[in-house]
């Protein structure tokens, strides 16, 4: 494969932002492409090109084949990067480049297709000896079939989207009564997510564990893996909080796990960065949920406990080379978590909360890493995911990492919107967490709303104005300590909230 020697990132946001540094830093030329509300954002002024695709609706700009290939036909980029989401893990895009003549970096289509349709991954992971929880090897073809089913491995069960993931068309189905109405509503998330309505289902597994690993092959032949990642700490079957390595893996099982993965990806003659999944059971018993055939959100973590660079390592495979490396020449060290700050108010079943960043101030210091795509003054819209930044901490070891991350939560500064900041904070401090005794359900087990700091994501401006005001309360009543403590925080929240 020829030198690749301009590339087009095929997104938004912060990931394409972490594209980009990587790129620069491979010696490689840039090409940005922007919806009209993201014409200024960073990643489009630090490209070194960048093209126009459209109005907001990612249905009309970043989802268009048509405008993404001319985009890089017109600036003469020779290789496309899709980062994740929007056309990361569609096969017929990548086909469309093969076409073209541009290098997509990212695996082949083939196994796009074959690991993105749930059901057929089943079947290949089953051929591979991948385990998996029981259920249907195949898509659903009558509910009197799968209730027949459902009865054989016992309730509760999972439905599941073949064509999809990130929580959609799914349903947990607790007994008989429910089955009907669940397949129901799973099957029209499904059509409505995918346009495509098949499910399948599996036995849901009791206090499961989400723990994946990250693979990378390249032409040569060579499969290995960058170890694990834990991933439990979810909202609406969704991460907000992931770490590595997990800490529940003894050597002997995270070396099995790793084989399984392995395994899985030369099953599917995978080439390039990518991630398998699996739920691990309160039995240590591990089963394939699904392959992620694209960078994940949360591979920061592997590269700060690796020292690798995976955009890097996409764009050395996509050319054709050998990975530098061999598997014993990997090792883990230290621990790194990622906390996702959403603009999502966490206060409220973490519904979406849009506005402007009237402040954002990321925080900084020995071992903690920014990932963000949006700057001060820009506004967090509706149109797109409400991630906000990425902010991860490394340490020694994982409570330093733990109290790491504290510490930069509570000097990360955003105004003009709700964030999961409180939510993180939260978690870090929790006894489930700090003792690594947790599972997928923690929000629904552990996280209490009204638990959370009303003040913790109050602009700073307003909390030192609301200092001076409680200090001198507090002297008026002769009893300061009871109004603000030594740092000013707040002890009299409701004083303060009625205020506002």
């Amino acid at each position: 494969m020829p030198e690749i020697k301009k590339i087009l990132v095929a997104n938004r946001g912060e990931i394409a932002l972490r594209v980009i540094r990587s790129c620069i830093e491979a010696g490689k030329e840039t090409v940005a492409v922007y919806s009209e509300p993201d014409a200024e954002a960073p990643y489009v002024l630090m490209a070194d090109e960048s093209v126009g695709i459209g109005p907001a609706a990612s249905s009309e700009s970043y989802l268009v084949f048509d405008k993404i290939i001319d985009a890089a036909k017109s600036t003469g980029a020779d290789a496309i990067h899709p980062g994740y989401g929007f056309l990361s893990e569609n096969a017929d895009f990548a086909e469309r480049c093969k076409e073209e003549g541009i290098n997509f970096i990212g695996p082949e289509p083939y196994a796009i297709r074959k690991m993105g349709d749930k059901t057929e991954a089943r079947e290949l992971m089953s051929k591979a000896n991948v385990p998996f929880p029981p259920g249907t090897k195949k898509e659903l073809e009558s509910i009197e079939d799968a209730e027949k089913i459902a009865e054989e491995i016992g309730y509760p069960v999972l439905v599941k989207a073949a064509a999809g993931g990130g929580g959609k068309g799914m349903r947990i189905i607790d007994n008989k009564d429910e089955f009907r109405s669940g397949i129901k509503a799973a099957k029209s998330e499904a059509r409505n997510s995918f346009g495509d309505d098949r499910v399948y289902i599996e036995k849901y597994l009791v206090e499961p564990r989400h723990v994946e690993f990250q693979i990378i092959a390249d032409t040569h032949g060579n499969v290995l893996h960058l170890f694990d990642r834990e991933c439990s700490i979810q909202r609406r079957h969704q991460k907000v909080i992931e770490e590595a390595p997990c800490t529940i893996l003894t050597d002997e099982l995270r070396a099995e796990m790793a084989e399984a993965a392995i395994s899985a990806a030369k099953a599917c003659d995978y080439v390039g960065a990518g991630t398998i999944e699996f739920l691990v059971d309160r039995d240590r018993n591990f089963y394939f949920l699904e392959m992620n055939t694209r960078l994940q959100v949360e591979h920061p973590v592997t590269e700060l406990i690796t020292g690798q660079d995976l955009v890097a390592l996409q764009i050395l495979v996509a050319e054709g080379e050998k990975l530098p490396f061999t598997q014993d020449d990997l090792s883990m060290n230290g621990h790194a978590i990622e906390c996702r700050i959403y603009a999502e108010d966490p206060r409220d079943n973490f519904l979406p909360s849009t506005g402007t960043l009237s402040k954002h101030r990321i925080p900084s210091g020995n071992g903690v890493r920014v990932d963000s795509g949006v700057e001060e003054g820009q506004p967090v819209t509706i149109n797109y995911d409400p991630m906000i930044s990425k902010l991860c901490t490394y340490g020694k070891n994982r409570e330093q990492a733990i109290q790491r991350m504290i510490r930069a939560l509570s000097e990360y500064e955003i105004a003009g919107c709700r964030t999961t900041i409180p939510f993180c904070d939260y978690v870090m401090k929790h006894e489930a967490f700090r003792t690594g005794e947790y599972d997928t359900h923690f929000v629904k087990d552990h996280f209490k709303p009204e638990d959370l700091d009303v003040l913790a994501d109050v602009d700073d401006g307003y909390r030192r104005l609301a200092a001076v005001l409680l200090k001198e309360q507090g002297e008026k009543e002769d009893n300061p300590q009871q109004a603000v403590s030594s740092n000013g925080s707040f002890h009299n929240s409701d004083w303060w909230m009625n205020r506002r």
